[in-house]
């Protein structure tokens, strides 16, 4: 399944409005909130109908999946969006992330716990806005995760320290820049071990780089830690390849349209994390050409000059120490591929 959905589910004294545009979506808040109360009126418009009344309007169908035999009916469920709440068990096992990933469903989980086993994003964790009879969804972390605040964006502030997500061609992107830069550069070999490196860093200027596609799990601790300690910043694009991507290198007016509404072409399916699809859009678009994408080493293209700043120049908020203005004139990959 692929698109955004809007969801409304209202009876006489309450109304919900939701906007789905992934495979996951999760929905945090305390006790009080609303989030139960959302799942009983699905709950009640599945089992009575129009007698509920509950009325749900989606174009797909919207139901509850929970209890003991999930097993057995999610595999009979296709193209429809199922929330799930945090009570049931399963959530956190294995075989229920492999039923996801393997599911053309839409999932919308109602917890208050992180879910390792699942690559969801950043951009897809709200809490549930109140306004007397009317709910809908607001974003969690907003726009805290979003490289630097808008007051740090306006000190323009330089990083001393930057830790990338994984050990991979991004990594050895930022590497190069930083040993220009005389930025440190840290690998913290895996997502989850951002927490433990960002421990061992004390008053100097921290830049996390991740997969913001894939982060959501973990954006929770690491939230806690940047309220404690105001070094600590954040650039989450919804990955490396996403960024490439996003720098212009690639010509084509397809590219920009499909970053600027993604959902639209992401088949959940096939794809459990939007950070796959980029890798794959990538890898076919460079396939033939000089910037021939692999995501195990970084092709030596990529760190050209004109290249590598037209990539920076795509990290908006963030200043480099010695690179120049970015070179308009930088060689953009031609006649992409159509998809």
């Amino acid at each position: 399944m692929k698109g955004k959905y809007h969801i409304v589910v209202q009876n006489n004294r309450l109304r919900y409005e939701l906007d789905i545009r992934r495979n996951i979506t999760i929905i945090r808040g305390d006790s009080a909130t609303g989030k139960t109360t959302l799942l009983r009126l699905l709950e009640q418009a599945d089992a009575l109908g129009e007698g509920s009344g509950v009325d749900v309007v989606c174009e797909r169908p919207c139901r509850t999946l929970g209890g003991a035999d999930w097993r057995i009916v999610l595999p009979s469920l296709h193209e429809q969006i199922l929330f799930i709440d945090e009570e049931n068990k399963f959530l956190k096992s294995q075989e229920f992330a492999e039923a996801v990933k393997n599911s053309s469903n839409y999932f919308v989980i109602v917890t208050r716990e992180d879910l390792p086993n699942l690559p969801y994003s950043v951009d897809e964790i709200y809490g549930i806005h109140t306004s007397g009879k009317y709910h809908d969804l607001k974003r969690t972390y907003n726009e805290l995760y979003r490289i630097y605040s808008a007051e740090s964006i306006s000190k323009k502030q330089i990083p001393e320290h930057i830790i990338v997500e994984d050990s991979n061609a991004g990594y050895e992107f930022f590497k190069s820049v930083c040993d220009e830069n005389n930025i440190r550069c840290s690998s913290a070999g895996g997502k989850s071990n951002i927490k433990t490196v960002l421990g061992e860093t004390d008053k100097e200027t921290v830049l996390v780089v991740a997969d913001g596609a894939a982060f959501g799990s973990e954006m929770n601790e690491i939230y806690q830690l940047m309220c404690h300690k105001p070094n600590i910043k954040c650039y989450l694009p919804e990955s490396f390849e996403w960024l490439l991507l996003k720098s212009g290198l690639i010509d084509g007016k397809t590219v920009q349209d499909i970053l600027s509404h993604s959902e639209d072409f992401i088949e959940s399916q096939e794809y459990f994390s939007w950070e796959r699809f980029f890798t794959a859009l990538l890898t076919e678009y460079t396939k033939a050409s000089y910037l021939k994408y692999s995501k195990s080493k970084l092709n030596k293209a990529y760190l050209q000059e004109k290249n590598k700043q037209a990539i920076l120049d795509a990290m908006e908020g963030i200043v480099w120490r010695t690179l120049p203005p970015l070179v308009k004139s930088c060689r953009p990959l031609s006649n992409p591929p159509s998809i």
